[in-house]
């Protein structure tokens, strides 16, 4: 039953999906100022140990997209969504991690919260894999299926990305590795979970057909990039 669910997926929604998905993904600024609120927020509710906050700063980061993009790169085996993806996965753990360290700097006090210090204790255990596979595997399928994308959030909240990007930038202004370290364990622990399961979602409902209307999608994003820039620049 399952399989069925996944194979009869019509033309126009997987069309609509890659449009979708690489849309959330594009390296633009707008993607950028939106990691870094929802890594502002993440430290904030560390530092101070709020919970709500954390799962507040959940909601808004769109770290998710770039993750389940880069499935569809791999399975489609497009070098140029891969390259793309990979750029804007990697200048966004490098903002998050950047920002969460000077705001640290300007307003921890030095002491560990509750929350943080979680992280300092994270290790890798078949629990954590588990929730990250199942996660991914919710993502890619509520995205290809326009009636179920409202719960996007409520996946985004149950697989932690954006806390731990900020946890470890609160570990490398606090000098405190341990933290750091567990930190980002547990981050390519999440990630490579939902990159797998992705994977495997997106090879069943064979998204591979796709190639040609994916390269076309990512050529018009990236003249909207482009003209982004562009105007940015005068």
């Amino acid at each position: 039953m399952p399989i069925t669910l996944l194979d009869h997926i019509s033309s126009k929604e997987k069309d609509a999906t890659i449009e979708k998905l690489f849309s959330h993904s594009s390296p633009s600024q707008d993607f950028f100022l939106m990691v870094s609120l929802s890594v502002i927020m993440a430290t904030f509710g560390l530092l101070i140990d709020s919970p709500m906050i954390v799962i507040g700063s959940m909601l808004i980061a769109p770290i998710l997209y770039p993750i389940l993009s880069l499935s569809m790169g791999i399975v489609m085996s497009d070098r140029k969504v891969i390259g793309r993806t990979l750029l804007t996965l990697g200048t966004a753990i490098v903002y998050a991690s950047i920002t969460s360290v000077v705001l640290t700097i300007l307003f921890g006090d030095g002491t560990r919260s509750n929350a943080t210090a979680v992280y300092s204790q994270a290790l890798p255990s078949l629990p954590h894999v588990i929730v990250a596979v199942v996660a991914g595997f919710a993502a890619a399928f509520a995205l290809v299926k326009p009636q179920l994308s409202e719960m996007l959030p409520g996946i985004a909240i149950s697989v932690s990305l954006i806390p731990p990007l900020a946890a470890v930038g609160i570990g490398i202004a606090s000098i405190d590795f341990a933290l750091a370290r567990g930190a980002l364990l547990l981050f390519i622990i999440n990630l490579v979970g939902i990159v797998f399961a992705g994977m495997f979602v997106f090879s069943l409902m064979n998204f591979y057909a796709k190639k040609t209307v994916a390269r076309e999608v990512l050529q018009e994003e990236e003249k909207e990039l482009k003209k982004e820039n562009e105007k940015q620049g005068k």
